[in-house]
């Protein structure tokens, strides 16, 4: 893992520089060597020590904490211990997503369905802005053979109503018009 060690009002030291690589080893043990790199920023404002550890693992997944003390240790402590907390949660959730994958040549037991209950994560609503011109059935239909459209809404000529035109799973038209 790459490191970069920033010291604000603080000179940076072979001790607090061993401080440092002890803490962030046990959280390169926790991630498998998932971390790629981590930036330490040392502060310090009178008493306080102000320790911030930022780790960059793969797959965007980025973990911060930061500790405060009155000494080095202290401070690197309570950060690494944040950071630490982080890191399995990380780990459990890339584990579970690894087990959960069908992989090829093994074998998953399907369950009856009325017996488990699948929850689909929520649906997110995507808003986007479509023209709605006036033309006629036939005319929304060569528009949607001719085109990559999935759908066309338009304005219908003799019923004045808006309706939508959609390809069917089986290959046919639907309309949808409103009562």
């Amino acid at each position: 893992m790459r490191l970069d060690i920033t010291g604000r009002q603080v000179e940076i030291t072979p001790a607090i520089r061993q401080l440092i690589t002890r803490s962030l080893a046990k959280i390169e043990r926790i991630l498998d060597h998932r971390a790629l790199s981590g930036t330490v920023v040392l502060t310090k404002e009178k008493y306080r020590h102000i320790s911030e550890l930022i780790i960059h693992a793969r797959g965007d997944h980025i973990l911060s904490g930061i500790g405060e003390g009155n000494t080095w240790p202290l401070s690197m402590r309570k950060a690494a211990a944040k950071i630490e907390s982080q890191s399995q949660k990380l780990k459990s959730k890339l584990s579970a997503g690894r087990h959960r994958q069908n992989r090829p040549g093994r074998r998953t037991a399907v369950a009856p369905a009325a017996v488990t209950e699948t929850t689909a994560p929520p649906s997110r609503v995507v808003r986007g802005r479509y023209p709605v011109k006036p033309m006629s059935v036939e005319d929304a239909a060569m528009r949607l053979d001719s085109g990559s459209d999935t759908f066309v809404v338009f304005r219908n000529e003799e019923s004045e109503s808006v309706s939508i035109l959609y390809r069917r799973k089986d290959g046919n038209l639907g309309l949808i018009e409103p009562d």
